[in-house]
C-alpha cells in the first residue's frame, strides 16, 4: 500500500506555496500613484504670542512628494494603517569638488487616508544648509538628486526621483557616499511640525 501521509517535502513545498499566495494577494491589494518629488526653499516660520525676540528668518529646504492609495477591499476605516516612506537625497559634498553625499531618512506614517492626495516630507535645517553651502542662502542649488520609496509591510509599492533613473541611490559609485553628519529631519523634527497638518500624511512618533 503506498503512504499517503504527506512528507516533510510536501509540507515545506505546500508552506512556500502558500505564502507565495499570500505575498502575491498583499500585492493585490494596494495601488499607489505618487508624483515625482519636488524640492523648495521656505524660510523658519514666526509665531505669535507670548515674548518675542528679534531674529533673522533662515531658509530650511524642503524634500516633498504627494501620493494616491486605494485599497481592495476597502476597510471601513478608509485608512492604510502604516507605511514607510524611505528617502534619498543627494548634495553637493563640502569638501570634495565634483562628489556628493548621500543623504537618507526613513518615515513611517500611520493612519493614511485613501483615494485623496497625501503629502510627505523630509527637510534640511539653515544648519545644515549652511555646512553643505558655506551660506545659510541659496541651498537649492546643491541639491543634485531626490528619490524615495514607498513600501507597505514591507514591499517596495512606489519610487520615483526628480532626476536620474529610479534606483539611483543604490548604483556604486566613488562619487557619491553616504552620511549621517548632515541630518535629514521629518516634519514633526522642526518648526513646521504643526503647519498644514491636514495636507500631510502622520508620523508615527517612537516613545522612548
Amino acid at each position: 500500500m503506498r503512504n499517503t501521509k504527506p512528507t516533510l517535502l510536501t509540507t515545506a513545498l505546500g508552506a512556500l506555496l502558500c505564502l507565495f499566495s499570500i505575498s502575491a494577494a498583499k500585492a493585490q491589494a494596494y495601488k499607489v500613484e505618487a508624483a515625482k518629488p519636488g524640492f523648495e526653499e521656505i524660510k523658519s516660520p514666526e509665531f505669535g504670542g507670548g515674548e518675542q525676540k528679534s531674529f533673522k528668518p533662515k531658509n530650511w529646504l524642503e524634500m516633498e512628494t504627494s501620493f494616491t492609495m486605494q485599497m481592495a477591499p476597502e476597510p471601513p476605516s478608509k485608512t492604510a494603517e502604516r507605511i514607510l516612506v524611505k528617502w534619498y537625497v543627494a548634495v553637493d559634498h563640502p569638501e570634495k569638488k565634483g562628489a556628493y553625499l548621500l543623504l537618507t531618512k526613513d518615515v513611517t506614517h500611520v493612519n493614511v487616508p485613501l483615494n485623496e492626495e497625501i503629502f510627505v516630507s523630509v527637510y534640511l535645517s539653515p544648519a545644515s544648509v549652511t555646512r553643505i553651502t558655506g551660506s545659510d542662502r541659496g541651498g537649492k542649488g546643491a541639491v543634485k538628486f531626490v528619490g524615495y520609496e514607498i513600501l507597505i509591510n514591507g514591499e517596495k509599492v512606489a519610487a520615483d526621483t526628480d532626476n536620474g533613473k529610479v534606483g539611483w541611490w543604490n548604483q556604486a559609485s566613488d562619487k557619491i557616499s553616504r552620511s549621517d553628519t548632515v541630518p535629514l529631519l521629518n516634519k514633526s523634527e522642526t518648526p513646521f511640525s504643526n503647519m498644514w497638518w491636514d495636507r500631510y500624511a502622520e508620523i508615527l512618533i517612537e516613545r522612548r
